[in-house]
């Protein structure tokens, strides 16, 4: 078995406990469900996101652990995320709507993201981790949903409680024992 590794990142300096010890991890424990509770607090920090013209151009569909609706999801995901979301307590599709009665929506994406951003860090204060993932068939899932334009699945997120990196499949655990690093603020400066 490894060593744990820390997870709390080494920042430049102090930010909010919550931020500092944020990670996607991919290790959930699959003998915990989300309480009607939680799945209130996680939305209602998502549609309280800032958008562009207040627009919310968010939708979710969430999938409990345990539902046919879990499974429709789980199937479209990519195999190697497979692996592990299946012991998630929820799988949340983000959607994006493109455009409303006024026309398209540039900011969709970027609002969408913002929405994404309150609810992960609410399921923290609610003691619980997100990690959001891309590898899915993002067609497979407005089928299966019956998503037409403007709907747009974005991104899939796996919710619940950390669990143990050392029981992941070697496969998949590679990150998860690992330091978190991040490029420096001086290289995200651009800079005239």
């Amino acid at each position: 078995m490894n060593a744990p590794t820390d997870r709390h990142a080494t920042t430049a300096v102090p930010i909010h406990p919550l931020l500092a010890t944020r990670h996607s991890t991919r290790a959930l424990a699959p003998d915990t469900d989300l309480t009607d509770a939680q799945v209130a607090a996680l939305l209602e920090a998502a549609r309280w996101a800032p958008s562009a013209g207040n627009t919310q151009p968010w939708r979710f569909l969430l999938a409990r652990r345990g539902t046919g609706e879990f499974k429709r999801v789980l199937d479209c995901l990519n195999p190697g995320n497979r692996d592990w979301a299946g012991h998630a307590s929820a799988l949340l599709v983000a959607v994006r709507t493109d455009a409303n009665a006024k026309g398209p929506l540039s900011h969709a994406m970027y609002d969408l993201g913002q929405a994404m951003a309150h609810l992960t860090f609410q399921a923290l204060a609610e003691g619980l981790t997100v990690r959001q993932m891309g590898g899915f068939d993002a067609a497979a899932l407005a089928s299966e949903f019956d998503l037409e334009a403007p709907l747009v699945p974005t991104t899939v997120a796996a919710i619940g409680l950390a669990g143990d990196p050392a029981d992941l499949p070697e496969s998949v655990a590679g990150p998860d024992r690992k330091r978190r690093e991040r490029l420096p603020v001086e290289d995200l400066l651009l800079n005239p």
